[in-house]
């Protein structure tokens, strides 16, 4: 595989984002355990998740991957590129969901801490399955479909991306899952 493989970028973006979903359903647990989680960790993983997440990751899919690989002759619609674009869809309204609840919950609203849950519950279940057929599906079909100079041009395409959301955003989004999958091991 190419050193500067876009797909191995999005690979190894993927076990990053994992370890911010693995937390989710930990923190859910805690909440309906009667355990207070610092509306600051919430808060994080909104952040991790639209900016890290949706503007690096999806991004890179959405607007650079995915018409290269239609123009390759891969179908835009059904699967596995329509049904990624829709999950990315679910994704966004869940972490949406996840920010109002997390500015409810911060505010001491009954229905906070239970939104919360929800939404976590939401964002666990939705990422896994989504991460899989990424890593086991797509990526292999782009490794299948495009050429060798191809890769080498998205890859430099992906680069772009991550300056523009900033190298020091980047690497401190990735410090955050860090600590986060710490935070959550360590109980």
């Amino acid at each position: 595989m190419l050193a500067d493989s876009p797909t191995l970028m999005l690979e190894n973006e993927n076990q990053i984002i994992a370890k911010v979903i693995g937390a989710a359903p930990v923190l859910a647990d805690r909440l309906e355990a009667g355990q207070a989680v610092e509306g600051e960790i919430l808060q994080g993983v909104v952040e991790f998740m639209r900016i890290f997440a949706d503007q690096c990751h999806h991004d890179k899919e959405e607007a650079l991957l995915f018409p290269l690989l239609g123009k390759k002759g891969v179908p835009m619609q059904g699967y596995p590129v329509g049904a990624l674009t829709m999950e990315h869809g679910m994704g966004r309204m869940l972490v949406k969901g996840l920010a109002y609840a997390a500015q409810a919950y911060e505010e001491g609203a009954p229905v906070g801490k239970q939104a919360v849950v929800q939404a976590l519950r939401g964002i666990a279940e939705l990422y896994p399955s989504y991460i899989w057929k990424e890593d086991n599906i797509l990526f292999l079909l782009t490794n299948e479909v495009l050429s060798l100079q191809e890769q080498q041009s998205l890859h430099e395409q992906f680069v772009q991306v991550e300056q523009r959301v900033g190298q020091d955003v980047h690497q401190r989004l990735e410090l955050f899952a860090d600590q986060l999958s710490e935070h959550i091991q360590a109980g």
